[in-house]
């Protein structure tokens, strides 16, 4: 790592260097279903065309209503989410995802018992398998799978290391490599998660050229 690379790095680890699961309050380390469920639906709430903190908003509310697993979600109605993520400032698209939602986590009992581990399993380490599986949920595309493979690689440790096209285009900005294996090379394995994550947080703060020049001087 270049000494340009290795201050661009600190700085945007220090503006930005916190994962979205940290922000959303699970910890993926334990690896049981609950957290991993809720980035699953903090995954699928960002997949509909809202500003990420909007999204984050909306998963939090999931998490305080109390639908913090499957099951629990299993039991709400539709009118009760609906409302929940239009108080949390999650509008316009509350009733589709209300709906998206109940879909999904029918899938997920369905298929997996409720337990994404099992997707896991099933993946058997194939990161476009495990990609094309999240897809099958009912409302995330390629960018709610990207983001739960980004927080996730950290616990799912097959898939590390990961990128997806957010992170790659703000390194690209940043003139840090563009490509995974490249990237991973900057730090340490555990902080990995938290540096992609950093560098999409900067391109939505809109503070990448600010991070160039500071560095730069």
């Amino acid at each position: 790592m270049s000494d340009k690379q290795q201050r661009i790095v600190s700085a945007l680890m220090d503006r930005h260097g916190r994962t979205f699961a940290a922000e959303l309050g699970v910890d993926l380390k334990r690896n049981t279903p609950s957290p991993l469920f809720r980035l699953l639906c903090f995954s699928l709430l960002t997949s509909a065309p809202v500003q990420a903190d909007i999204a984050m908003r909306g998963a939090i509310a999931l998490g305080r209503a109390g639908w913090t697993t499957p099951q629990k979600l299993a039991e709400s109605r539709w009118s009760e989410r609906a409302r929940t993520l239009n108080n949390a400032g999650y509008a316009r698209v509350d009733e589709k995802t209300a709906t998206q939602l109940d879909e999904m986590n029918r899938q997920l009992l369905e298929e997996y018992g409720g337990d994404l581990r099992k997707l896991r399993e099933h993946a058997d380490g194939d990161v476009q398998q495990v990609q094309k599986a999240l897809k099958r949920f009912k409302g995330i595309g390629d960018t709610g799978a990207g983001i739960f493979l980004r927080e996730v690689q950290g616990v799912w440790q097959e898939f590390y290391p990961f990128a997806d096209k957010a992170a790659l285009k703000a390194a690209e900005k940043l003139e840090l490599p563009a490509s995974a294996d490249r990237l991973a090379r900057l730090v340490d394995q555990q902080d990995y998660p938290c540096l992609v994550a950093a560098l999409v947080r900067a391109q939505l703060a809109k503070d990448t050229d600010a991070i160039r020049k500071v560095t730069s001087s």
